[in-house]
């Protein structure tokens, strides 16, 4: 049942979440106050494994959320099957989507309601985007592992405020500004968190 559930909770989030892997994000968080597959902390070190390995950010999350999945009756762990299960339910529904479309779009490119259409889907994605940007910040400056189950109700602003974690959220926005490339950031960035166990 746990596989069943891995299966329809993952091509849910590849039909859905429309707008690459942050998209994803907004749905993974969900899925970690439905089951007990993985933790908001796990999570958290989920988008950095999957932001520092090659990939699409969506599928190495999957594979990751399959792999460590754990079924809450049994606590079987998802093991490999659980991360191909997962990875493949993810972009199943874009696979079939995108076969389909692209025998469609070609008579109906040019129809207004199509590019209506598109143009109405944008904002959903720059939405669901930010979401997931504002829930990774959140995450990484705030803790609110003090407030117990209220976590899930309570407003961030309640949260307790990491500032350890500030000095290195302040550097790797100044340094930014060099445009060097994203590896010397995920590298400075887990030398400080081993460093100073963040």
């Amino acid at each position: 049942m746990a596989y069943l559930a891995l299966i329809y909770e993952f091509m849910s989030i590849g039909l859905f979440s429309i707008g690459g892997g942050l998209a994803t994000l907004p749905f993974l968080y969900r899925l970690t106050e439905k089951y007990s597959w993985f933790t908001r902390a796990t999570l958290m070190d989920m988008i950095a494994i999957s932001e520092s390995t090659p990939g699409p950010i969506g599928l190495n999350m999957a594979t990751y959320a399959g792999f460590s999945a754990v079924s809450s009756t049994g606590g079987v762990s998802g093991g490999v099957l659980g991360g191909v299960l997962a990875s493949f339910s993810l972009i199943a529904p874009s696979f079939v989507i995108v076969a389909l479309m692209v025998k469609i779009l070609d008579k109906f490119k040019e129809n207004r309601l199509v590019k209506s259409a598109f143009y109405g889907i944008r904002p959903t994605v720059t939405a669901l985007i930010i979401s997931a940007a504002i829930g990774i910040i959140g995450a990484s400056l705030f803790d609110a592992s003090g407030l117990g189950d209220m976590a899930k109700i309570s407003p961030p602003i309640f949260y307790s405020f990491v500032f350890k974690k500030l000095p290195l959220f302040s550097a790797v926005l100044y340094f930014m500004r060099y445009d060097k490339h994203p590896v010397f950031y995920i590298a400075g960035a887990a030398l400080a968190g081993v460093v100073f166990r963040m």
